[in-house]
């Protein structure tokens, strides 16, 4: 059910702080022009997909984002698949599954990202449960086909309920019923460990696979040779800065790396 490509190129839009944010400080004019900005760079590049995320609202709420920030998220997202005829997907930080789904659901996104779908995490928001029984429920009450895709061993985390990688992500795929998973490095624009990778691409084979973070013009096509996509986004800014906008010649270089154009 998931509407991308394979393999599949998604990039990410770092929206900047969101009203009611801590550090918010840019009217929506500005912020829904930079994220414009970025979807067109990413389009023009040749990229399949835009994830839009909240990324500015750091220190983000560990279950429930603000009302401002699902109504500039949407805001942002209507306006990039609008304009750039980009599939968009959501990431509604920190783990609010429900406003993603709610958020893509108005705005006609394909896809949400879940960062922590099953099990229990450690984070820099306390610990976090996955809830996929009430996302795929909300799901269902929205009559939306929506592809959930989740995190394993997510970033910025640490797994309490299930150490194991290659179990953590049958739970995740079999009992959470994800559409397609997604690993990451240990933190944002780290690289992932290879051995992860091909350890849960043999253990889950019926499930699409995404890279989701630490991916380069580099390594790019080595890891498209174990997963059937990559979410990428510091990889792609000036001085792999995520608050800065997308550099359009560093994008068409990651899409020409892994071998497209």
């Amino acid at each position: 059910m998931l509407d991308l490509p394979s393999p599949a190129l998604v990039g990410v839009i770092h929206l900047p702080a969101l009203p009611g944010s801590p550090r918010h400080c840019l009217p929506m004019e500005d912020i829904v022009a930079r994220a414009l900005a970025d979807g067109r760079a990413l389009r023009d590049a040749g990229f399949d997909a835009a994830v839009v995320e909240n990324f500015g609202d750091a220190p983000f709420a560990r279950d429930s984002i603000a009302p401002a920030s699902v109504a500039a998220m949407a805001v942002a997202a209507e306006a990039v698949r609008r304009e750039t005829g980009l599939r968009t997907g959501i990431n509604a930080l920190r783990n609010d599954a429900r406003s993603a789904l709610g958020i893509a659901a108005a705005v006609g996104s394909v896809f949400v990202r879940v960062n922590i779908h099953t099990g229990v995490y450690a984070t820099d928001q306390g610990l976090i449960e996955g809830r996929a029984d009430e996302t795929l429920r909300y799901r269902m009450a929205l009559g939306k086909r929506i592809a959930i895709l989740a995190d394993i061993h997510v970033k910025h985390a640490t797994p309490l309920s299930e150490p194991d990688i290659v179990r953590a992500a049958k739970d995740t795929a079999y009992r959470g019923l994800a559409d397609a998973l997604v690993v990451t490095g240990p933190a944002t624009g780290e690289a992932v460990d290879e051995n992860d990778l091909r350890r849960v691409r043999e253990a889950v084979p019926d499930r699409r696979l995404f890279v989701g973070s630490g991916a380069t013009a580099q390594t790019v096509r080595s890891l498209l040779t174990l997963a059937s996509g990559v979410i990428v986004g510091t990889s792609l800014k000036h001085d792999r800065d995520p608050a800065n906008p997308i550099d359009a010649i560093l994008a068409r270089q990651f899409v020409q790396a892994a071998g497209r154009g």
